[in-house]
């Protein structure tokens, strides 16, 4: 025999000896779990064994598939159960893969400690490699199972973002059906949780898919939990480059003004504000300010007001150019209200607001009657009765709002008592106890 067959021979018994060694390997695992399972369950009765089948929930469409499942675990009890899933997962057709990933996801919902386990048995680069295929009920089923495998585990998430599950999300959401958009959304949630750690979830794949399910006509609960997502990847200010840059400042003032998702994309936005890129696109933003003073005239959503305060703080201070939009749009009126009306958080914010216009105005007036301390003037002073004209202009605003507030609160109230006095001493009242 010549020394090349010699050589190809021992290559091949090579291959065929590591091949051998790593299935031993994972069967060695399964033996070790059963062996486990078996030594808690031998005080346990042959009846109670019989009652702890698998029943995998599916669509009616897919009634053969759960017949065929409920069969087998009726034959079969729990640990032998999860072998024979693992091992059709790993070997078995594309068919017995799709109803494994179904059962897998069952079993895993019930149990911590098989979660875990499944990870160390391969299954999730196995289902993130499911993920990619184009057969709708075969993904759907996969990511059904991711999502109750990462549940509660920070070692499972880590593992699917090494299984790079991220590049396996749809490039064009229109020719993906609602209920994979809602599920692939609830495992970016799920994922998006250790945003905060050396993972890096704002990439362009990422945020090109929350923009494209969030203009989309996708329902109300996908959306929101999107915004979940975009929350959450926003607390690190790293990410705030790449979602800005992606759109995703316009898309979220759009929904905010939707009091279902408000308060999710508020939050998102509060924390985009505090970087300059996002503070950036909120001023350029036609929406701004007039779509979030109309978020603080919301009566019934009081932590909507809170952080719309919060992001129109943010934009107005130091920097005139925002105050004189704002107070053109309207904005002192609609403060007025809040800081009578609105939640403690809410009536301190619009207080802060209304302190700084009501100073730029004065600055602007130039100096009145009487000591001025630590007050520059601004420009040519004005004579004394264009003065007079613009305290008593600011006079009446007061006035009028503290009017029309004032008949809300004794209509809300229902009081018996004679409103026409509660007028009377609100007009008689001296504007100086306001902030403004």
């Amino acid at each position: 025999m010549s020394a090349s067959q010699t050589q190809s021979m021992s290559s091949t018994s090579s291959s065929i000896w590591l091949l051998s060694r790593r299935k031993l390997k994972f069967f060695a695992r399964i033996r070790r779990f059963l062996q486990s399972k078996s030594a808690r369950k031998r005080c346990v009765s042959s009846s109670s064994d019989h009652s702890n089948k698998l029943l995998v929930k599916s669509n009616t469409d897919e009634e053969g598939d759960r017949v065929v499942i409920e069969k087998t675990e009726s034959e079969l009890d729990g640990s032998m159960a999860l072998q024979t899933w693992v091992k059709r997962l790993h070997f078995g057709s594309w068919e017995e893969k799709e109803m494994a990933a179904k059962a897998i996801g069952k079993l895993a919902k019930e149990d911590v400690k098989e979660r875990k386990l499944m990870a160390e048995l391969g299954v999730i680069n196995m289902l993130v490699s499911m993920v990619a295929t184009e057969v709708a009920g075969r993904r759907l089923a996969a990511v059904k199972a991711l999502i109750e495998l990462a549940d509660g585990t920070f070692t499972n998430k880590a593992l699917m973002l090494e299984a790079a599950i991220l590049s396996k999300l749809p490039k064009d959401i229109d020719v993906v059906d609602n209920q994979t958009r809602h599920e692939f959304a609830e495992l970016l949630l799920s994922l998006s949780s250790i945003s905060i750690t050396h993972f890096s979830l704002a990439k362009t794949e990422v945020i090109q898919f929350l923009v494209g399910i969030l203009e989309s006509a996708s329902g109300i609960q996908t959306k929101e939990i999107c915004l979940g997502v975009v929350c959450n990847l926003s607390v690190v200010l790293e990410n705030a480059g790449p979602l800005v840059s992606n759109g995703i400042v316009d898309t979220v003032l759009k929904l905010s003004s939707f009091k279902e998702l408000s308060e999710k994309a508020l939050a998102a936005l509060s924390h985009l504000v505090l970087t300059m890129m996002g503070k950036k696109a909120m001023e350029d933003s036609s929406m701004v300010p007039e779509s979030l003073i109309e978020i603080l005239t919301w009566e019934d959503k009081q932590k909507c007001q809170e952080l719309s305060a919060y992001i129109l703080m943010i934009l107005a201070h130091q920097s005139s150019t925002q105050r004189d939009k704002m107070s053109k749009a309207g904005i002192v009126p609609v403060l007025l209200e809040v800081s009578l009306l609105g939640s403690p958080l809410a009536q301190k914010r619009a207080m802060k607001l209304l302190q700084w216009f009501k100073d730029e105005r004065q600055a602007k007036m130039g100096p009145h009657s009487g000591p001025q301390t630590g007050r520059v003037a601004m420009g040519s002073p004005l004579h004394p009765r264009e003065a007079q004209e613009g305290k008593t202009m600011m006079k009446n605003l007061v006035k009028q709002s503290l009017h029309k507030n004032m008949e809300m609160i004794t209509r809300r109230a229902n009081a018996a008592g004679d409103s026409s006095n509660l007028k009377s001493l609100v007009l008689s009242t001296s504007s100086k106890s306001l902030p403004y």
